[in-house]
Formats: structure tokens, sequence, C-alpha cells
């Protein structure tokens, strides 16, 4: 059954779209994952993909997307094709040019994912309160978020997102965004609560235990159980948990303004999300974070 758009149907998202090499190169890597699973979701949609060289070009080779439209080839990466989403995703030359996300699949032991391009497409994406999708599992998932939000009948990967029952979360904010997690735990307090559990490091965990409390929650349990802070190795002991597959979900809220000693921990959470990446979703802005939490509505 094709699925139906609300009465007044948005105007379409555009979204860069960035495949590792392990990701892209046949049909049983993580691009092809991704584009079988959300084809439907993507045609009701609308969503204009704006994919760099190598990546427009498996999806034409596997016969992914078969006659969509709204499939726009960027240069390679060595040609300038991740600048230029860095670029769009700041505004672009002319309004018409801007971005409203970037899916970028990452293979953590590609060293094209540490080049500056790279680290600076996912650095404006946080910056302007823009989507940054790292995983297979994270992009199913927020094709799933951005068509319940547009109205659309549920799909089954749309199901699947929900049932956030048997998930443990990770809870993880730098010093400046702090009072920022705490405002978007106690908002989302109920939502958040129906997790199997929720992990965090340091000091945010326990600022968001003694919300918790405040609220009502048992003050013989924590809210959020604590590892170590960041630059003590807290991020690190997150990562295992990911890694084991005990961790389903990151909400990582990351200051992109100022230099942190700690950045080797912070790569490693991330580079263990997308380790795992058909298992593990990670949000990086209050933005993403907020639109996830919205799609709940």
């Amino acid at each position: 059954m094709p699925r139906m758009p609300s009465a007044t149907a948005p105007t379409p998202l555009r979204f860069g779209l960035v495949a590792s090499r392990l990701h892209r190169q046949d049909a049983q890597g993580g691009l092809a994952d991704w584009l079988r699973a959300c084809d439907a979701d993507i045609r009701a949609l609308g969503l204009e993909l704006h994919a760099v060289g190598g990546t427009w070009e498996a999806i034409r080779k596997q016969g992914l997307l078969a006659g969509y439209p709204n499939l726009a080839p960027y240069p390679r990466g060595r040609e300038g094709g991740v600048m230029r989403l860095v670029s769009r995703i700041a505004g672009g030359l002319e309004s018409r040019d801007a971005l409203d996300g970037v899916i970028y699949l990452i293979d953590p032991v590609d060293p094209s994912s540490l080049y500056p391009e790279s680290l600076a497409l996912k650095r404006q994406c946080v910056v302007h309160g823009k989507p940054f999708v790292s995983t297979v599992a994270g992009a199913v998932e927020w094709i799933a978020v951005e068509s319940a939000r547009a109205g659309l009948a549920a799909s089954d990967a749309a199901d699947r997102w929900r049932v956030i029952e048997t998930q443990t979360v990770a809870l993880i904010a730098h010093d400046a965004l702090k009072d920022r997690m705490v405002d978007f735990a106690s908002q989302h307090f109920e939502l958040l609560s129906r997790f199997e559990a929720r992990v965090g490091t340091g000091t945010t965990g326990g600022r968001l235990n003694d919300m918790a409390w405040a609220r009502g929650w048992p003050v013989d349990r924590p809210w959020v159980r604590r590892y170590q802070s960041g630059p003590l190795g807290g991020d690190a002991q997150i990562a295992e948990l990911v890694l084991e597959r005990r961790c389903q979900k990151a909400i990582f809220f990351e200051d992109p303004h100022v230099a942190r000693q700690h950045e080797a921990d912070i790569q490693l959470l991330e580079r263990a999300v997308c380790s795992v990446t058909r298992h593990t979703t990670c949000f990086n802005s209050p933005a993403m974070a907020e639109r996830w939490a919205a799609a709940f509505g």
C-alpha cells in the first residue's frame, strides 16, 4: 500500500549523503541495507539526496532508488564533493543551495572519516543545529522520524524505532551544554524514563539524577547509572557498553566551540557507535534530540 502524506505536504528536505567504501562497495553494505529498508519512506517524503561521487555511483550500479528523480550527484571526495557539502550545511553560496542535514555512513577504520572536510562536515551540522547521522541504524531511524513528523503512515521501520523499552540510552553533555541536557531530560522525562536503562558520565549523570529525584523518581534508585567523568574515562566506559551492544542510543550534546583535552575519548565513543552501525544511533546536538523526541508526540 502506498504511503499517504498529510494534507499539507512539507517542503522536501535536502540531505547530503556520503558512504565510506565499506558501506558502498557491494549490495550487502550499509548503504544498500539502508536504502532498501527506507525506499518507500524516502519516496513518500520526496527527500532530496545530494550524494558524493562514489556514493552516487554505488546507488546507480546497485540499482537502488530506481527511477527516483531527487538524487543529485556531487563530485568525488578527492574532487571537493565533501567540501561542497560543508559549505551547503553552512548555507551555501546561495540560499537555494542550503542542505538540511547529512547522512554519512562511517567506517571507523577508514581514514577518510578523519579528513578535515569530514570533521568540518559534522562540526557544521552541530553548529547549525542540523542532523548528522553516522550509522545505518541511525539513518533508518532518522527517516522514520522525518516520516512521523510529516504525518506519513507508519512503516515497519517507524514501528521498530519507537520500541525503546528494551534499550539503554547514554545521556552525555559537555560543560557548556550540561544545563541544556538537564532541561532536555526534564522536558522529556516520561519519554526517557521508558528506556530500560539510562547511563551517563560523571557530573552530567549526577545532575540528571538530582533532577529525576526532584520529580519523584524513587530516591533509593538512580535514574542514570553514572560512570567516570569524560576526562577520566567515562566516554571509554560507555563505548565498551556500545561495543557489547548493551547501549543502543547515545544522546551526546557536543560543544563544537571549545578545544577539549579529552578529544581522543570523545572520538573513541563516536567510533564505537559506528563500529556497531546496524545496532546503535547517536544524536550529537540538542536540535537532533529535540526533533527525535517531538516525533513521539
